[in-house]
């Protein structure tokens, strides 16, 4: 029986990116065989009604055989994103003073489950990937 320390491969090089609600992890990790790939965590923290928060995460692997090509489309769309809306964030909500303004004009904060649908992305455009278990 594994527990779930045994399932994660110990780390051999790690980075943090905190960035607002938002944290991510970049973890150099072993194979079995003891070769090295990347996983690249997003957490993200949400705050409950009563006060109480948790968090919900996203993992990636990317092995080596990957990295050229995934460093090269990364490359292209970041590039893309800057030549067409230039670099700075231009969504209110990222704004610390942010308040939505609804049909009354009363302005309020909006709830953890209206920043959620909002930070839902769609997922027309993806196409499902499944990665094998190392």
């Amino acid at each position: 029986m594994y527990n779930n320390d045994m399932m994660e491969k110990e780390e051999i090089f790690s980075k943090v990116l905190r960035a607002g609600r938002r944290t991510y992890f970049f973890d150099v990790r072993a194979t079995k065989a003891e070769d090295y790939y990347l996983t690249i965590t997003e957490s993200k923290k949400f705050t409950n009604d009563d006060g109480s928060f948790h968090y919900k995460k996203h993992k990636i692997y990317i092995y080596k055989e990957d990295f050229s090509e995934f460093r090269e489309i990364l490359s292209e769309m970041t590039d893309y994103i800057i030549r067409e809306k230039g670099d700075e964030v231009i969504s209110e909500r990222h704004q610390k003073d942010f308040k939505k303004e609804y049909n009354n004009n009363d302005a309020v904060t909006p709830t953890t489950n209206e920043i959620a649908k909002e930070d839902t992305p769609s997922t027309d455009n993806f196409t499902d990937i499944s990665f094998d278990d190392i």
